[in-house]
């Protein structure tokens, strides 16, 4: 058997974009694009303490323009409430409502779904050998190219 290895490559560039794809057709019925629910994903997991611009801007890599720009969106839609911090009131924390959790149950749901989609039809040997060659594929790709 003589595999094309080129469009063995492309077939797991198109894999990647179709899930992507699948991700983003379900955000954008919640009216959100797929880096307004990474910033608010990001919200999420600073929920207890708040998250700032300038830590969107510095850990997300945003400009500070498109870092604001983004809150903007997100707090017009309704899914994140800005308000100021009990420690200094000119520095202003930013948390996820009620319908910004809402975007978290509706990834977690559509992630859950992709395995079924993507391995259906696959026997146990073959998807343990898939895992096996995928990782063997991703430490390949750690190592200096020559």
């Amino acid at each position: 058997m003589d595999a094309d290895l080129m469009n063995m490559v492309r077939d797991s560039r198109c894999i990647s974009i179709q899930l992507s794809s699948r991700g983003d057709k379900q955000l954008a019925r919640e009216g959100l694009t797929g880096v307004q629910a990474r910033v608010l994903l990001y919200i999420m997991e600073r929920e207890s303490e708040g998250a700032s611009l300038t830590q969107i801007h510095k850990e997300l890599n945003f400009s500070m323009a498109a870092a604001s720009g983004l809150i903007k969106r997100l707090r017009e839609k309704g899914y994140v409430r800005v308000e100021p911090c009990r420690l200094d009131e000119r520095r202003k924390l930013i948390y996820v409502t009620d319908k910004g959790a809402r975007v978290r149950e509706i990834m977690d749901s559509t992630l859950r779904r992709i395995p079924d989609m993507l391995y259906r039809g696959f026997s146990a040997e073959e998807i343990e050998t898939l895992d096996r060659l995928q990782k063997k594929m991703l430490h390949n790709l750690t190592l200096p190219e020559t």
